[in-house]
């Protein structure tokens, strides 16, 4: 089946199932692509069309989950199928100039303790980088961050705005258990492990705030749009905030 894709100034639209558009921004991790995803899904979920289930963001493109049935009984949205329907729709919508109602974000101050058990790769990426371990813990922790989006496992923060001198690849070999709460660098970017899981980002720390509760009304502490601040914290407050928190 060949893939339907239509071509908008600044952005493309292609179907990704029967039940899913995607609108990509760009192929770049940029501030003005994050920019636009975000206000393009806040106005989706404000200003949603007949079928309109959710949105999924990510860094430089928006998937839309729809109802198709819901799509083509609805008698306000043009086209000879739903995907043009859909896409019909949310090119309206993002060329409209319209802008979203102020998102509501939080500004979270996360403790981290850097290096040793908590982040095993922090003396090699320093040595790396040849900064001495406190220089990288200074330059990772002095950073503002914004969740650019949340994927990979149910949770998972992909933090944007870390210093462009500590960008570190992968590990060649990932590791077979990343513990929850570990905070790895991977390329330009920052990540925080709400779960253990595999995984090969560069660990120079760990969180002891529990990221992702699946009992909890809102299950992931973070959203995208939110504000991070690290602060470093002993190994000894590690393990008081981690006993007292909610498991």
């Amino acid at each position: 089946m060949q893939q339907e894709v239509a071509h908008f100034p600044h952005l493309a639209i292609f179907s990704l199932n029967e039940q899913v558009v995607t609108v990509e921004f760009g192929n770049a991790i940029s501030d003005s692509c994050m920019q636009e995803v975000g206000r393009l899904h806040r106005l989706l979920h404000q200003t949603p069309f007949p079928g309109f289930l959710d949105t999924v963001p990510a860094y430089a493109t928006l998937s839309v989950f729809f109802d198709p049935a819901a799509v083509i009984a609805s008698g306000e949205l043009k086209g000879n199928n739903s995907f043009e329907r859909v896409a019909s729709f949310v090119r309206k919508l993002h060329s409209s100039g319209q802008q979203p109602a102020t998102a509501e974000t939080t500004v979270v101050n996360m403790p981290i303790c850097y290096g040793g058990k908590y982040g095993p790769d922090l003396e090699e990426l320093a040595q790396l980088h040849q900064l001495s371990p406190d220089e990288l813990v200074r330059l990772h922790c002095n950073a503002t961050y914004r969740v650019a989006m949340i994927g990979f496992v149910p949770g998972f923060a992909y933090l944007a705005g870390m210093d462009v001198a500590l960008e570190t690849p992968r590990k060649q070999v990932p590791r077979q258990v990343v513990p929850a709460g570990s905070v790895g660098i991977a390329g330009r970017q920052t990540g925080i492990y709400p779960l253990e899981t595999p995984g090969g980002w560069q660990l120079v720390g760990r969180t002891p705030l529990g990221m992702f509760n699946a009992a909890k009304p809102q299950p992931s502490l973070l959203k995208m749009g939110d504000t991070i601040r690290f602060q470093p914290i002993s190994s000894l407050e590690f393990e008081k905030i981690y006993a007292d928190k909610d498991h």
